[in-house]
């Protein structure tokens, strides 16, 4: 994935940058120079259906805390896989490397979103697809930061200024976290009051999972299924205490390594997994990819990661088509711009 990036006090913007990993790539270094910054502080659908339909969905009876969070109104109803596929732009919105999110401003951004939408919706006239922003809202740094954890969190004024867009546009979010050296747990913990909304959603990167030390962007982190399991069981509790419909988890990968002992991960009826292929290169690459990571180690719901720019880096590559994609087994149901 990776544009790290941010900043964010008033007066200082700093960005991170480091290079889409490529598809089937090996677990070794990845190049690319990196800017530092302080750091802040098989379910089947049946029971999926009865999950949502008993829990409440999106009657808001339970307060986030937040009155600001309280007015936006924005809030799908049920399960959104597998009645729909989910179609993100990614990014931040402090950084125009990092992915289509922040490239374009706000208005030209979401244009081209929905442009891009009715180019699926033509692929697949049968699956009604639900926009989605997906924002790194904690992103993984080059440098310690005060605390040791090699990460920067998005302020609160940024992650609500991208859940306005949402729910001005009835487009999900996903907040994303790039945990660097910082314990899970308590990343999630910081993104637990907006995850109180019924419609935003959780991503876990674990490239910049750096379990074995070294810094963000110098090799490929990961997760293990104990890992993934903690963030299924987090955002499960959120969405029995505020009596919301299921949550979305969305787990990056694109190599061997990036996730471990995979056949451990435990579903949840009030959380959907979504393993997404997300390395760039060109089709060949990423179909085998998708087939060695994600077909053959199953989890639940399958995505598939686009890039804009990447795709086009090697000669000769090019970006996939909807139809091409659609045409993977298992169909992915969450896709991802960058």
């Amino acid at each position: 994935m990776r544009f790290l990036v941010a900043a964010l006090s008033l007066v200082a913007l700093c960005q991170l940058t480091g290079c889409s990993s490529q598809s089937k790539q090996d677990d070794t270094s990845k190049t690319g120079k990196i800017t530092t910054e302080t750091s802040a502080e098989p379910l089947d659908a049946d029971n999926a259906e009865k999950s949502a339909t008993s829990s409440l969905a999106s009657t808001r009876s339970v307060s986030t805390g937040d009155s600001t969070l309280d007015s936006l109104t924005y809030a799908p109803t049920g399960a959104l896989l597998p009645k729909h596929r989910i179609f993100a732009y990614y990014g931040n919105p402090h950084s125009k490397k990092m992915g289509i999110l922040g490239e374009y401003p706000k208005e030209e951004m979401l244009r081209r979103l929905d442009e891009e939408i009715k180019n699926w919706q033509k692929a697949d006239p049968a699956t009604p697809i639900q926009p989605a922003l997906h924002l790194v809202a904690i992103s993984a740094q080059g440098a310690p930061g005060k605390d040791g954890g090699y990460r920067l969190r998005m302020s609160d004024k940024t992650i609500k200024k991208i859940l306005k867009w949402g729910n001005e546009h009835k487009a999900v979010v996903f907040l994303d976290i790039q945990r660097g050296h910082a314990p899970l747990g308590g990343e999630m913990a910081y993104l637990e009051k907006y995850l109180k909304l019924p419609f935003v959603h959780l991503g876990i990167d674990p490239e910049f999972s750096m379990v074995t030390g070294h810094k963000p962007g110098a090799k490929i982190g990961s997760y293990d299924a104990a890992d993934i399991n903690q963030a299924v069981q987090f955002l499960s509790r959120v969405v029995k205490e505020n009596k919301l419909p299921p949550k979305v988890l969305v787990v990056h990968r694109f190599t061997q390594g990036m996730i471990k002992n995979y056949k451990n991960i435990k579903l949840d009826p009030n959380v959907q997994i979504v393993m997404d292929m997300d390395g760039w290169g060109p089709p060949v690459l990423k179909k085998d990819s998708y087939h060695d990571y994600i077909q053959k180690e199953p989890v639940q719901y399958t995505g598939f990661k686009l890039f804009y720019k990447n795709d086009f880096r090697k000669p000769g590559s090019r970006i996939m088509t909807p139809e091409e994609v659609l045409a993977l087994d298992p169909k992915p149901m969450y896709i991802q711009y960058q």
